[in-house]
């Protein structure tokens, strides 16, 4: 399902609403190591290839923070919004849990639904979505997340 938009007091109704995955995106060293720089957690499981390597996990893993930090994109082809949307805002997070970790060069993409949709006032949502952060290849997903955005309508 690509990005619908519906009137506003429509919304509601989009609870339950379960997306198509969205694309694959790569989790690549290169990706690692910026994200590394950028919040200067250089711990070596992340960043040195060769003690890595000695792990149980045979080989550098990416930040659960960075898997958490993709989210936007890795939704950003569905979803459902208000008519005349003025701006979305991420409100934050009810529930976060890193089930499993990313090996550098593997690829994620994200499994969502609707879990709830609570209407603040005329104008402003708060949406909260259900999102699995799947590997592929693997089992077990990378992460689960309650995610909480506002969407505020003209």
């Amino acid at each position: 399902m690509a990005v619908k938009i519906v009137p506003k007091d429509e919304l509601v109704n989009a609870v339950g609403t379960r997306f198509e995955p969205g694309p694959w995106v790569e989790l690549s060293q290169e990706r690692i190591n910026s994200f590394a720089d950028t919040t200067e957690d250089h711990q070596f499981i992340h960043v040195d290839l060769e003690k890595a390597a000695r792990t149980p996990f045979g080989g550098t893993i990416a930040h659960g923070l960075l898997t958490l930090s993709l989210l936007p994109k890795l939704v950003e082809e569905s979803g459902v919004f208000p008519e005349n949307l003025v701006m979305g805002l991420n409100y934050g997070f009810d529930k976060v849990r890193f089930l499993a970790p990313v090996r550098s060069g593997k690829r994620v993409r994200a499994n969502v639904s609707i879990a709830s949709v609570d209407r603040k006032d005329e104008n402003r949502f708060l949406v909260k979505l259900s999102v699995s952060v799947e590997i592929e290849g693997e089992e077990t997903p990378a992460l689960i997340a309650e995610w909480l955005n506002m969407f505020i309508a003209g």
